[in-house]
């Protein structure tokens, strides 16, 4: 199966050489559920979309610092992609950023949240089962670091998971698109480092609490088998 990433952010210039870039972030993730899977790169962030939604099998949105409200015009640009991609039936994944810009490109709504950061761990309740969901459990445990949250869900869309802290976590809208407010690619040293290099911006308290919950596991390949299960039964590559 063919993979389009669309990437909407770089991995910080102090982490990059220890961590890689986000790309290979997902390649790693991936790799070790499926190695046979194949990837394509389009640098939404340079302005670069893909010309044609049938480019790819399935498409994957990155992570981003930037926020889907910023009004950047790659932004704005990447909403009529995947608006693009709806109107095909084509199947979409979106992780954080990519979550968050599949609802407001689809007429939900994204807001700061007010609890402030979420990093480290998060811990959520698997509300409904999905035919993708395979194997199964009822938590959903992913390493996230985001400000901005779902607020207001886009029409023929319906939550999945979720926690007090973030409750449209995971969503699924109509039969194709997929969105989870946690990062399955970020390892969890990789989680540390960031979440100390913005030590100013999240908090000290909240970095500590963030650093400690790293000690639980981590639900990194479930949610690599899901995503792959959810594309499959939405392509021809079973």
């Amino acid at each position: 199966m063919r993979i389009g990433l669309l990437q909407c952010d770089d991995v910080a210039p102090e982490l990059r050489e220890r961590h890689g870039n986000y790309p290979a972030m997902f390649e790693r993730l991936f790799a070790s559920v499926d190695p046979t899977l194949t990837f394509q790169v389009w640098r939404c962030l340079d302005g670069e979309l893909p010309d044609d939604v049938d480019a790819a099998d399935a498409w994957l949105t990155t992570g981003s610092k930037f926020g889907v409200n910023d009004g950047m015009a790659w932004i704005e640009e990447l909403c009529g992609f995947v608006r693009q991609l709806r109107d095909a039936d084509k199947p979409l994944v979106g992780i954080c950023f990519g979550h968050q810009l599949i609802a407001k490109a689809l007429g939900g709504e994204v807001v700061k949240s007010p609890k402030g950061w979420g990093v480290g761990m998060s811990f959520n309740d698997v509300a409904q089962r999905a035919d993708w969901m395979d194997p199964w459990q009822e938590g959903l445990d992913l390493v996230v670091s985001h400000q901005d949250q779902v607020n207001t869900l886009p029409p023929n869309a319906r939550i999945l998971a979720g926690s007090d802290f973030c409750p449209l976590y995971l969503m699924q809208i109509g039969e194709c698109f997929l969105g989870v407010q946690g990062h399955p690619e970020f390892a969890k040293d990789y989680s540390a480092d960031l979440m100390r290099l913005r030590r100013d911006q999240v908090g000290a308290s909240r970095v500590r609490e963030g650093l400690a919950s790293l000690n639980a596991p981590v639900d990194d390949q479930l949610m690599a088998r899901w995503i792959l299960n959810f594309m499959r039964l939405r392509t021809n590559h079973r």
